[in-house]
């Protein structure tokens, strides 16, 4: 099933347990498996069910259909592959996304434009990852230079923080799917969701539930806007990349310094 993907790599450790679940055979079927194990649904409470793409009627939105049927339209690729295991591993975000995105079409139509939210959501669907900090003035202060693009600072000066104060998971199923072939450039668009000391004493799946919880209450409370990512070259994450020496850091081409505001 998809040899190419190289589960060693620390990048997909988030959908790591959902594949070691799947079932031989045929992976939609080993989807359909674990969401009825897991009782997956769409915003609506119907079963949430991965169906071949040519199930998706001529003329409807992806993400509306999902809305009305809780039918996910899947191919035989590796981008839909990884979506199917985000779907399994946070659930009640991809829910969230679909239930924003249902609602901004059944409102505004699907048109030429997806307007901001729907931009939003399609972004983080296809290129989040998580960023998940220990609250405190450390955490704060990784964050700041994280958005001030202080590479250096936040990546290799404070890469202590990463396991121990801070860990990224990725969301974006897009991402994962690009990281199968990785290269120094690739960027994620990071969402940062801070994290009392509680949070770092659980295990791996109690981690991965209390994010779920955490992030789609607030899409449903808060929305989203682009202007709530900041960017992250993922083969930066400490441990995640071999040689990063302060070198690494320092490559302008990839670790790139912020624009200055525009003052039009």
């Amino acid at each position: 099933m998809f040899p190419d993907i190289d589960w060693t790599r620390p990048w997909y450790d988030t959908v790591r347990p959902a594949f070691d679940s799947l079932t031989d055979g045929p992976f939609i079927a080993a989807f359909n498996a674990n969401a009825a194990r897991l009782g997956l649904v769409n915003d609506g409470g119907q079963p949430l069910r991965f169906v071949p793409q040519d199930a998706l009627p001529e003329g409807m939105a992806y993400e509306a259909f999902i809305g009305a049927t809780g039918c996910v339209p899947t191919r035989a690729n590796l981008h839909d592959f990884f979506n199917g295991l985000v779907w399994q591993t946070f659930p009640r975000i991809k829910r969230a996304l679909n239930a924003l995105q249902a609602a901004q079409i059944a409102q505004a139509g699907v048109g030429k434009s997806r307007g901001p939210a729907r931009d939003a959501a399609t972004i983080f669907d296809e290129n989040a990852a998580l960023l998940v900090v220990r609250d405190g003035a450390a955490g704060r202060a990784l964050v700041d230079d994280l958005r001030a693009h202080r590479w250096r600072d936040a990546l290799f000066d404070k890469r202590a923080m990463f396991g121990r104060d801070c860990e990224l998971w990725l969301f974006g199923h897009a991402l994962m799917e690009k990281l199968v072939v990785p290269r120094k450039a690739i960027t994620a668009h990071v969402r940062v969701v801070p994290a009392a000391a509680d949070f770092f004493a659980l295990d791996r799946a109690g981690r991965r539930d209390w994010i779920d919880a955490a992030v789609s209450k607030a899409i449903a409370a808060e929305g989203l806007s682009t202007a709530g990512f900041t960017p992250l070259p993922v083969l930066g994450v400490p441990g995640w990349w071999p040689d990063q020496d302060e070198a690494f850091y320092l490559d302008p081409t990839v670790f790139r310094p912020r624009r200055p505001a525009s003052n039009a």
